[in-house]
């Protein structure tokens, strides 16, 4: 595919996926917050589960909630599924066009796991649907009956899907496939159950009939679902700009992390809204699991040998190392294919580029193997040390 209609095509994508993807977390939380905040008074019309009384935008809003269904199906109803559609078709495209696409240097690793591009494409694209089978399996057993049971099987699927992935991809292309994953868990509670069940309810209104309650209350179990597994998707859509998450020995173990934390805040505020108090704890749990993070994330790449660094190398085995390494694609003319341009206009085929970008050196190669994606130019473990020496000396250019 043609390099700048890819980068146009990426561009265009992923603004589109940003939006959908505000959107249906805001309705998501919107609603959430609505069905806790949510007060049972005499003198509501029957069914009604509660009533809140809101303000916006220099108006008033009454919001009730029916049980199952009001007893005459109104004229108009909004229904709350094209955001969701909309973040996961642009994110779906946006894997094929980054990652699977260029799968050598976002998805591999040969370090990891020695693979043909196509093979890595078709393991991420099958695992989606593998894990999606899998969870509406656990939902529909008798497993699905018992949340906290559930919610610990789950969990423990996640992680464990996650530690496969980071034996078989990139660290990058872990961490986006979890999230992908993730996402379409979401999507496809939606468009499988919410959606479908909520037209059932429907239709059996239209046909005079009384509403299936099982309907209305197994859509809001995966509406529930799919609140508590906000937090940790969304860090792992914003994680592949940060090396120190995704290219570091135990980014499994931070991702099990974040699957714990995320739920936790949600809890604080699912509480809060619902006027069952203030569980000030749950900030405590995140506060240590994100400390736990920062030192997870300073154990420094898979593989590299800890101990006392070399001596202090000369800068003119320094400038070696990155300008073999790096600077095919960091210069002011890459030469790999697909390349147009230094990457975040980071050029290294120079002293003083090399000596002015030391910090992202030390980032993205030796304290993560971000750099080079997917070790394309395989930057060895002894290559990382000496850059490890010489940074450690303060960066020096003589």
């Amino acid at each position: 595919m043609d390099v700048v209609l890819t980068e146009w095509l990426s561009a265009i994508i992923r603004w589109l996926h940003v939006i959908a993807g505000m959107a249906w977390i805001g309705s998501s939380f919107y609603f959430m917050h609505l069905d806790h905040s949510l007060r049972h008074h005499p003198g509501l019309p029957a069914g009604v589960k509660g009533e809140a009384w809101q303000v916006h935008g220099g108006g008033f809003y009454q919001m009730i909630k029916f049980m199952v269904a009001p007893s005459q199906m109104p004229d108009h109803l909004t229904w709350f599924k094209w955001e969701a559609y909309a973040t996961w078709l642009s994110g779906f495209a946006l894997l094929v066009v980054v990652y699977y696409l260029s799968a050598e240097l976002f998805l591999i690793d040969k370090a990891v796991l020695d693979m043909s591009a196509p093979a890595a494409a078709g393991i991420a694209f099958f695992s989606l649907a593998a894990a999606w089978i899998a969870y509406e399996v656990m939902c529909r057993s008798p497993l699905g009956k018992h949340e906290l049971a559930l919610s610990l099987v789950g969990f423990v699927f996640l992680v464990g899907l996650t530690y496969a992935f980071t034996h078989v991809f990139s660290g990058r292309g872990a961490f986006t496939q979890i999230g992908a994953l993730i996402g379409t868990i979401m999507v496809a509670n939606v468009f499988v159950v919410i959606i479908p069940y909520q037209k059932k309810i429907v239709a059996a209104m239209i046909a005079g009939k009384e509403p299936d309650p099982f309907w209305g209350a197994i859509g809001k179990q995966r509406s529930v679902h799919n609140n508590y597994l906000t937090l940790p998707v969304v860090f792992l859509m914003l994680s592949n700009h940060y090396p120190l998450f995704f290219a570091t020995q135990y980014n499994w173990l931070i991702v099990a992390i974040v699957l714990l934390i995320g739920p936790v805040i949600r809890h604080f505020y699912n509480s809060r809204h619902a006027g069952k108090g203030s569980p000030w704890w749950t900030w405590g749990v995140a506060a240590a699991g994100m400390i736990a993070i920062g030192l997870l994330s300073a154990a420094g790449p898979r593989g590299v040998t800890t101990g006392a660094l070399p001596a202090t190398p000369s800068f003119a085995s320094v400038q070696e190392i990155v300008i073999s390494r790096c600077s095919m694609c960091h210069t002011s003319e890459p030469v790999w294919t697909g390349i147009t341009a230094a990457p975040k206009g980071v050029r290294l085929d120079d002293a003083e580029s090399i000596k002015l970008h030391a910090s992202l050196i030390d980032i993205n190669a030796v304290r993560s193997n971000a750099m080079p994606p997917g070790n394309v130019t395989e930057l060895s473990d002894d290559d990382r040390r000496i850059l490890a020496a010489w940074l450690a000396a303060g960066a020096p250019v003589q």
